[in-house]
């Protein structure tokens, strides 16, 4: 099911019975963020939370509800892009990946139905009067983003933080259109602190438009439809255009507008949408510290300042935002997303690749588990540096490389079999690189050491001579007869 706003999806998940309503007053300081990150510790990630009566710090009380963890569940992940199970999607990606012309006017007209799939992708611009993300619009003194109940997350942050947003930019030479998510400080009425950081698309138009000096327009959106919210956090190359990559996860397309202040695009169905500009000739501004996804607090840094310029809102708008901290949070099952979707895309440069996984602990770029189909000696090491050569994976602290047969996606079962495989002299590598910008342990600021471990079955030709040990397993005859008796002998369990 596709769904256009972000009410239509929160509805959906009412009836879903994944929703709880919070009735009781809860401040937006710190008492919301405590509630949620409890129901995100919950088996399973806890339930969707809507908070109906959200305060101020002198009690008083904002006039709209927040909704939280709305994407913090497997079940819940898979509605927001319409489909059962993440996989789907994976294999989508994989069948449009295997797009071969054949031969013959037969083969070629079996053909049409992908490739008109792909042709209704492009986003188009709304039509129908008002457009529902500018119902109310609040422009010069009217301007108050501290009528939004933007949260503050933990005792040390530097203050309230937009930790959901859409944040749209364009590519001030080739025009391309960029969507990323990255934390936005609210610093007053009318300005904000953009969390940029160096490797992020943004921020390199942003650099690009500071060297031409051009005041650079960037939008914010918050609480789009579901499918958009998730593109903004999806590792996507600069040259694909996230509203594109949207409508494929939906299959049908965004409706944009046009901002009220710019010439920016901006999903038309959004809650709220904050319109700014950057000037670079403004010096950079204080952002920081901040509670961050490794459960770590993020030092403050300087980055570029935004000043407001227009609010544009739905008429009852819902607030969407999340919290990071220590894991697992909201953010690990966007994660896992990714993980799933991306999947075809990683085989296209490294086909030996039969699955991955990034466990919550390793808060995506510490630790990854890969299974590989090995065909040849050194092959774990060949896979090791491909994929530390491969877009955001090259962040990735340890990598742990399996045979075919291990299910990577079991944490338990992948430790058991690498700690049973290596020896860790032999099959461990180092080597240096760009690491995260949140990795507090690296030696230098983005730059320090990653770790490989060979955990494959060892080859003759790695030095390998004694044999390889069967994994222990009972007989198939036997776990048949035990299947029928189980039931009656009052054991329980499986």
């Amino acid at each position: 099911m596709t769904y256009d706003s972000l009410q239509d999806f929160i509805a959906a998940l009412d009836d879903a019975g994944e929703v709880v309503r919070v009735k009781a007053p809860v401040r937006a300081h710190l008492e919301l963020c405590e509630i949620a990150d409890r129901a995100m510790k919950l088996p399973g990630g806890g339930p969707a939370l809507v908070f109906e009566h959200v305060l101020r710090a002198d009690g008083t009380r904002f006039g709209m509800p927040v909704a939280i963890n709305l994407f913090g569940s497997m079940r819940r992940m898979a509605m927001s892009l319409g489909v059962r199970r993440l996989d789907e999607v994976g294999a989508r990606i994989t069948r449009l990946l295997d797009l071969k012309v054949p031969d013959g006017l037969l083969g070629k007209l079996q053909l049409l139905p992908r490739l008109i799939e792909i042709s209704r992708f492009p986003p188009r611009a709304f039509k129908g009067g008002v457009v529902p993300c500018q119902e109310t619009v609040w422009r010069g003194a009217d301007i108050d983003l501290m009528q939004l109940p933007v949260i503050t997350c933990w005792p040390e942050d530097g203050g309230p933080y937009i930790t959901l947003p859409m944040v749209i930019s364009r590519d001030p030479v080739r025009g391309i259109r960029n969507v990323g998510m990255y934390r936005v400080q609210v610093l007053g009425r009318d300005s904000l602190a953009m969390h940029w950081q160096r490797h992020k698309v943004g921020a390199a138009h942003w650099r690009e438009m500071a060297e031409r000096g051009e005041i650079m327009p960037v939008a914010i959106a918050i609480g789009a439809d579901p499918a958009s919210v998730y593109s903004a956090s999806a590792p996507l190359p600069p040259t694909v255009d996230e509203f594109l990559f949207s409508g494929f996860l939906r299959q049908s397309p965004v409706q944009l507008a046009k901002a009220i202040t710019s010439d920016l695009d901006v999903p038309a169905h959004a809650e709220i949408v904050i319109e700014g500009t950057i000037d670079p000739a403004e010096p950079l501004v204080t952002e920081g510290p901040f509670g961050d996804h490794t459960g770590f607090y993020s030092e403050a840094d300087l980055y570029p300042r935004v000043q407001v310029t227009a609010i544009t809102m739905r008429q009852r708008p819902v607030y969407a935002t999340t919290i990071v901290g220590r894991p697992p949070m909201e953010d690990y099952y966007l994660g896992h997303a990714t993980e799933r979707i991306f999947l075809p895309l990683l085989k296209l440069t490294v086909p030996e690749i039969v699955d991955y996984h990034m466990p919550p602990a390793g808060i995506f770029h510490n630790l990854v588990f890969v299974s590989i189909d090995k065909q040849y000696p050194g092959q774990a090491y060949k896979v090791m540096n491909a994929l530390w050569g491969a877009g955001l994976m090259s962040l990735a602290k340890i990598l742990v490389v399996l045979d075919k047969d291990v299910n990577v996606r079991d944490e338990q079962e992948a430790w058991w079999i690498a700690l049973n495989n290596i020896d860790p002299e032999r099959d461990t590598r180092f080597t240096l690189g760009p690491t995260d910008v949140l990795d507090h342990a690296s030696r230098a600021f983005t730059y320090g050491s990653k770790m490989g471990i060979d955990a494959t079955r060892k080859w003759p030709e790695e030095g390998f001579t004694r044999n390889w040990p069967r994994v222990i397993a009972m007989d198939e005859a036997t776990r048949t007869r035990i299947d029928v008796l189980w039931p009656t002998l009052g054991i329980g369990g499986h």
